[in-house]
């Protein structure tokens, strides 16, 4: 299968890139990881991999375009995939090629040592990568893939440690950036985060037996697995034969824990530190209401993610809350070739308006997000277009002013709306009679920080907001990023 075909509503939209899952001391291991990542289809949906060990036959993995459904359900691939333990992922592009993925940038990564083999699945991204890649490639690494990722690989191989979880120890310590690590040996579930937490990663038991490791808390639901906790930040656990332990390798820091996942990336039926997904996003809509209150008839979700802030706005507003646009659930990325006449078809392919209940109404759009603001103001159009009086847009997040580079797939910061206009120079090129973001406080108050932010110990990372960045982007930096000047 080709990779999936860019689709215009998909390219204004911040994506995730990575979700991962493991499974151990449970029979057809390999099937509940399947299940596990179906869950966690919304952090990647280019391609996936799983890695299982049985004693009989050894390491076996599949590696696949496209969406876990299409392709990890089918017995002539899971029939290749026994034993008790095993491990997945699924992806988009990151750091690596930008263009057509090739398989070999699949993850799970895999790497035969002196003491056996090992896998390994990473959530996240390495901001110092390049130096590293190039540092291992002039001590004779030979690499198969453009990611990432697979510098921990090849640093493990390099450390004299005797034992695989000693060395993945010694390789994160060598790495800088955000990890969320599900890794397997023969004998081992293997979960480690980063000192600051930035990407999530949640422990599940498995009845009496078994245990799990997933990128959110929906992962463990849709197998059955009971929540016990978060692996805490800087923690890395190895679980065999039915234990757990615990290690703590890396020097103490504060979390920093990525706020755009309470706001867009993760499931609003996870939960997150402690806090679930959903209401987070719904006192978001109340915080925007009460910020940024405007007279109009209806409020209307674009969906799905900004439908828990429009509901929390509608709430606080006393505005009906009614849903305008429509999203078809069966547009696939790889709909059909896109030519010219069905790329001028722009987000009508994905969404599509109630004329009905838009006409004649003073309309306010809850989005989660505003990129390139393309997406915005084919949304305008089609809300006009429809015959709406006035059309207001309101935004669950702060202006994304900043790239991402702790595992989001951000535009340089060049084509970012918010780095190069003010909000009412934005509000005039999308063409809507007001638009208004939350503030960073307000964000910070839905998200349970009832004083706000604190800017000299922020709890969350939003460098995508703020330009804060709590792990310097040294590999960015070499090509000429600039930082934000200190204030």
């Amino acid at each position: 299968m080709r990779p999936f075909l860019s689709h215009p509503f998909d390219d204004d939209k911040l994506k995730e890139e990575c979700g991962v899952f493991g499974v151990i001391g449970v029979a057809d291991a390999a099937n509940f990881v399947a299940l596990g990542l179906h869950a966690l289809q919304h952090r990647g949906q280019e391609a996936g991999g799983i890695v299982s060990y049985d004693p009989e036959q050894g390491f076996n993995s599949a590696r696949r375009f496209g969406y876990v459904r299409d392709n990890f359900t089918k017995a002539d691939v899971m029939d290749t995939l026994p034993g008790e333990l095993a491990i997945g992922h699924v992806r988009y592009s990151t750091a690596g090629s930008k263009g057509a993925t090739a398989i070999r940038d699949v993850q799970p990564f895999f790497g035969e040592f002196s003491m056996g083999g090992a896998a390994i699945a990473h959530n996240g991204n390495l901001t110092n990568a390049a130096a590293l890649r190039r540092e291992l490639i002039e001590r004779g690494s030979i690499f198969q893939s453009s990611s990432d990722s697979e510098c921990i690989i090849h640093l493990m191989a390099r450390s004299i440690q005797k034992t695989i979880p000693e060395r993945i120890k010694d390789a994160l310590r060598r790495v800088e950036g955000a990890f969320s690590v599900v890794a397997m040996t023969r004998t081992k579930l293997i979960g480690v985060r980063d000192p600051l937490g930035v990407r999530p990663l949640v422990l599940g038991r498995i009845g009496d037996h078994g245990w799990a490791l997933s990128s959110e808390t929906c992962g463990l639901d849709i197998i059955g697995a009971d929540f016990i906790r978060e692996i805490d930040p800087g923690e890395m656990v190895v679980i065999e034969n039915n234990k757990v332990d615990s290690f703590r390798p890396f020097s103490p820091a504060k979390s920093r824990f990525c706020i755009f996942e309470h706001v867009y990336f993760s499931r609003p039926d996870s939960i997150l530190g402690g806090r679930s997904v959903y209401e987070t996003r719904r006192q978001i809509g109340v915080e925007l209401a009460r910020e940024a209150p405007v007279e109009a008839d209806l409020v209307c979700p674009v969906p799905d993610s900004g439908t828990p802030a429009a509901i929390g706005f509608a709430a606080e507003s006393g505005i009906p809350f009614g849903l305008g646009i429509t999203r078809n659930q069966y547009m696939g990325r790889t709909f059909i070739e896109p030519t010219e006449q069905i790329r001028n078809m722009g987000v009508r392919l994905k969404l599509n308006v109630n004329r009905a209940l838009i006409k004649g109404k003073r309309v306010i759009l809850v989005d989660d997000s505003v990129v390139r603001g393309t997406t915005s103001r084919k949304i305008k159009d089609m809300i006009l277009d429809a015959g709406a009086a006035e059309v207001h847009f309101r935004i669950a997040s702060p202006p994304t002013a900043w790239p991402c580079f702790y595992g989001v797939d951000t535009p340089e910061r060049s084509k970012l709306l918010a780095a190069t206009m003010s909000e009412d120079e934005m509000r005039d090129w999308i063409g809507v009679d007001s638009l208004k973001f939350i503030s960073l406080d307000g964000l910070y108050r839905a998200a349970g920080e009832a004083a706000g932010r604190d800017a000299a110990n922020p709890r969350y990372c939003d460098a995508c907001f703020s330009g804060d960045y709590p792990v310097a982007p040294s590999d960015k930096i070499e090509e000429g990023f600039q930082m934000k000047a200190a204030e």
